[in-house]
């Protein structure tokens, strides 16, 4: 459990949200929330969010669709009691189990509409350790991608949806562990400037689907070749997503 002095309540969507997070733990910043904008559920289906830390995501998604039913895995136990803590303090539905997601807690086998994740960036050998050991958790792979893609396909009902955040250099990796399962397989890269490399991209694929693989043009999050001043600089559709809490659109 956190020491409520080694936390800090902070806003996303404008303020609209307000979430714990530790000061020096794994903090959520803008990935999470493009992951939720990215989500297009619909009031009265189900999500589960797999390794859900603070609850981030899964809280943005439910504050942009009211109406949904959602669940969150979480392996360490202080995120999931802060998960659950900023889920009750922002009246919003999320019911969060502490568990592997290699195994599953029995109330969480059953199928939903759409599974989502933001699964660690860094190989297990890559990078240098982190000093907590809770930021290192959540961003360095313990659990192979393989077995994350398994277990949200596994709980997916016929036609849903698995949708993830990650990377740009674990794009290979990621569609490597992809199998016949599913299909509608769809990649938006997500480029912090207009003619710059894209630094993450946003996945989804349909579960039973045979449509081709499509990659989409690259989403622009700020505006302007380089930043000049000491502002935000978000692009106007990136603008709407964090701070208004707008879907992002695949279309």
């Amino acid at each position: 459990m956190f020491d409520p002095s080694a936390l800090t309540r902070d806003g996303f969507l404008g303020g609209a949200l307000q979430i714990w997070q530790p000061i020096k733990g794994y903090r959520a910043a803008m990935d999470p929330v493009f992951l939720a904008a990215s989500v297009p559920a619909k009031a009265g289906q189900s999500v589960l969010e797999l390794g859900c830390g603070a609850g981030v995501a899964s809280l943005c998604l439910a504050k942009r669709v009211v109406g949904l039913s959602s669940y969150g895995v979480e392996r360490q136990a202080d995120y999931a009691v802060l998960a659950r803590q900023n889920a009750f303090e922002n009246s919003l539905n999320f019911t969060v189990e502490t568990a592997n997601l290699q195994v599953m807690p029995r109330s969480l086998c059953h199928s939903f509409d759409h599974v989502i994740f933001n699964p660690p960036y860094f190989l297990s050998q890559s990078g240098t350790q982190a000093k907590d050991q809770g930021r290192d958790g959540a961003l360095r792979e313990e659990t192979p991608s393989k077995d994350w893609i398994d277990a949200a396909t596994r709980r997916l009902k016929p036609g849903g949806w698995l949708h993830l955040i990650q990377s740009a250099e674990r794009l290979p990796d990621i569609l490597a562990a992809l199998d016949t399962r599913v299909g509608a397989i769809s990649v938006l890269p997500l480029a912090p400037r207009a003619g710059r490399a894209a630094k993450r991209f946003i996945l989804r694929a349909q579960k039973g689907a045979r449509r081709p693989f499509l990659l989409l043009a690259s989403f622009v999050i700020h505006d302007g070749a380089s930043h000049l001043a000491d502002r935000p600089d978000y692009s106007p559709k990136a603008e709407a997503i964090l701070r208004n809490g707008a879907a992002l659109s695949f279309d």
